[in-house]
């Protein structure tokens, strides 16, 4: 199996999230110190979560209107959309006016627009691909987005300050692009019957649409087990990354003093690169091997490496599970993906989609409440308790993989 392989629609988005992942992880990321700059701390924290509740309900209400309508015209609403909202940005921004009201706003029509189009473009690949694809398929979107934080984040650092409104440029431009390769070059792979619905109905039909996918008992299961496995990951920038700068001793490592706030950036760096290094073979090194035990056994040892991290302040065992930990990640990310889209029901992939994408928001809402219990609670006790999170997800995926296993089978067998 090989790129080429793939059908037009995968192609394309493959390299079109590439380039606009690269460019906007130049800007996103310190979205954050532009507002706080604006609005002060304690306002900017409120319009974020904001956003991030906003974000999640378009996602909810993109799902339900992407299999209705179709994947093509939702996309295609949601990049016209992006593309009003980055240039309104850059002009907002421009050496000539700026707004950073009319900037906020339109960092929220942003994330309306992800909400809408995320669903669509998941349950999309899905549409097209077969399932000996989707590990490659995976692997290959895992890397690249990856390595377009990376690239961005460090091209970003240096010129956000500076050059703002060159960066929004840069954003329009790749914004226009987008909607310029989805309008001409991207197919529509869903159909749907035509059903005619008032507008006040569509409420009730999005709420009902949302509790037929809760229905889904081996789909909740699986949500839940993925929230309390990634909400490890996120730990490093959080708990860890607070325990690390006030607990590790600072140590030399090589030609330099390594104090914890620098470990944690050291170990993100680290993180970043293997990741590049490793996804793109992972799909090869796992072929022949049975999702069930590549799944449960990544998860093991991603839990069992940040579960060291809670615990050591030595610097090389850091490192060293750092390592550990990412191998499990590459491994389990596209198995894992693959069973997400073997789950879905063919007239209900972006609404599953779009639940599953609340994996995120609740992981973060874990990595708060933890954060809180790290005030009241010792190191110790706080690394048992995270060790426990990772170890209760690996083992509700461990006990519902048999059922996965014979959902993936019942779609591998529709598309034959």
């Amino acid at each position: 199996m090989r790129f080429r392989d793939f059908h037009p629609n995968i192609k394309i988005r493959l390299v079109e999230s590439f380039v606009s992942s690269l460019i906007g992880s130049m800007v996103t990321p310190f979205m954050t110190i532009y507002l706080a700059m604006h609005f002060g701390a304690k306002v900017a924290g409120l319009l974020l979560l904001v956003n991030v509740f906003v974000g999640i309900g378009m996602s909810l209400i993109g799902g339900y209107f992407s299999d209705l309508f179709g994947r093509r015209k939702i996309m295609l609403l949601a990049e016209a959309l992006r593309l009003v909202a980055f240039f309104t940005m850059m002009v907002s921004n421009s050496p000539w006016f700026e707004s950073p009201e009319i900037t906020y706003s339109m960092i929220m029509l942003n994330s309306i627009c992800w909400g809408l189009a995320g669903p669509a473009n998941d349950a999309m690949l899905i549409d097209v691909s077969t399932p000996d694809q989707r590990r490659l398929i995976y692997s290959i979107g895992y890397w690249a987005s990856n390595l377009s934080i990376a690239l961005g984040g460090i091209a970003g650092a240096f010129m956000f300050e500076n050059y703002l409104f060159e960066l929004f440029m840069a954003l329009t431009i790749a914004a226009a692009a987008t909607l310029f390769v989805v309008y001409f070059y991207i197919t529509e792979t869903h159909f749907p019957e035509k059903v005619e619905i008032k507008p006040f109905q569509h409420i009730t039909q999005i709420f009902g649409t949302y509790q037929s996918v809760m229905r889904d008992r081996l789909f909740v299961w699986f949500i839940a087990g993925g929230i309390l496995v990634l909400s490890m990951e996120f730990q490093l920038t959080s708990y860890i990354g607070i325990r690390l700068a006030e607990e590790m001793p600072t140590q030399k490592f090589l030609f330099w003093e390594v104090d914890g706030v620098k470990m944690m950036g050291l170990l993100r760096s680290e993180n970043t690169i293997l990741v590049a290094l490793l996804a793109l073979f992972a799909a090869k090194l796992i072929v022949g091997m049975k999702d069930r035990v590549v799944l449960v056994s990544s998860c093991l040892i991603f839990t069992m490496g940040y579960a060291a991290l809670t615990f050591s302040n030595d610097i090389w065992v850091l490192f060293i599970m750092m390592a550990v930990l990412t191998i499990g990640e590459v491994f389990r990310v596209p198995v894992e993906q693959s069973y997400m889209a073997a789950i879905p029901p063919d007239d209900k992939r972006s609404a599953y989609m779009a639940f599953g994408a609340l994996q995120y928001n609740l992981s973060m809402l874990i990595v708060s409440l933890t954060v809180t219990l790290s005030g009241f609670l010792s190191s110790i006790t706080m690394g048992i308790l995270l060790t426990m999170i990772g170890l209760a997800g690996t083992f509700i995926l461990y006990m519902i993989t048999p059922n996965l296993d014979i959902r993936k089978l019942e779609a591998e067998q529709k598309v034959v």
